[in-house]
């Protein structure tokens, strides 16, 4: 893959590269939203959990990029999950990024304990779907039971599971049943940005294979881990506040990992996951609401 669009399994182009800002304070949002779109990035990844969805809608109007030229994902956070709660936490997501519109909603996380509202959250994006309000729907950090639970209760397939992917944690049997599915796999944390947060860990950004390979290339090891996704036709949600982090990030599309050397990054997978595993996830662990807009 050279190019930086992915085709959907309801025929939406998605471009696989998008800035994240997960924990992106609001007043440095703005900035990044800009830098990054002033750099060719066409694709924004928020979450009404994030607290910056004004500040992504409001970066992207400072640009001159048109809002039909750049792709939102933005997601439902679990204490909105239920069929109405979801409606209007749509409602309340597009507000505050002032569009009439979303390309991506998904849902954050499963909700394990109470299943059945993780169920009739997703039945309320279906509906969106339907009525055009958003034009791709999918899901983020659903394990394989969740996703199989989710196919059988529901008539949308996801178009994406965002999940944790990195060298050092990759998901292979989770990225099979995306593949057997047709969901697209989106990586948060593509270049472990996570390890770095877990006591006496390794860091991928540190990991001398991946180093190796940059030096070969005259690239950095975010940028050969960005490339590695890309080349396996997955999308990567990498971010950054720095402005030379943010052009970086994207600065992937003028080399090519040979088949021996994507081998050999795969070949680092630990198996060991750097963020909270879902099944710790509860609605009274997370109790806080989103502000209305």
């Amino acid at each position: 893959m050279t190019n930086n669009m992915i085709t959907v399994n309801n025929d939406v182009k998605l471009p696989a590269i998008g800035l994240g800002v997960f924990q992106t304070p609001p007043e440095e949002t703005v900035s990044a939203v800009e830098e990054a779109l002033r750099g060719g990035y066409r694709h924004i990844d928020t979450a009404a959990a994030y607290g910056n969805e004004v500040q992504v809608g409001e970066g992207i109007r400072n640009s001159s990029v048109p809002r039909e030229e750049v792709f939102i994902e933005t997601k439902i956070w679990i204490s909105d999950y239920g069929y109405d709660a979801t409606l209007h936490a749509f409602d309340k997501s597009a507000a505050k990024l002032g569009v009439d519109y979303i390309d991506l909603l998904i849902l954050h996380q499963p909700l394990p304990s109470e299943f059945e509202l993780t169920l009739n959250s997703y039945r309320a994006l279906e509906k969106l779907l339907d009525d055009g309000k958003v034009r791709a729907i999918g899901v983020s950090n659903f394990m394989p039971e969740h996703l199989d639970q989710l196919l059988a209760a529901t008539t949308v397939v996801p178009a994406v599971n965002q999940i944790e992917l990195h060298p050092y944690f990759q998901q292979k049997d989770l990225q099979a049943l995306h593949a057997s599915h047709g969901i697209l796999t989106q990586a948060w944390s593509p270049i472990g940005g996570v390890t770095t947060y877990m006591p006496d860990a390794k860091s991928t950004l540190d990991d001398p294979t991946i180093q190796a390979i940059g030096k070969t290339h005259d690239k950095t090891p975010a940028q050969v881990m960005v490339r590695w996704h890309l080349q396996q036709g997955r999308s990567a949600i990498p971010k950054s506040t720095k402005a030379h982090r943010i052009a970086e990030n994207f600065d992937v599309f003028d080399f090519e990992l040979s088949a021996e050397e994507l081998a050999v990054i795969d070949a680092l997978d630990t198996g060991v996951r750097g963020g909270p595993p879902v099944e710790a996830i509860t609605r009274e662990a997370f109790a806080f609401t989103i502000p209305e807009a």
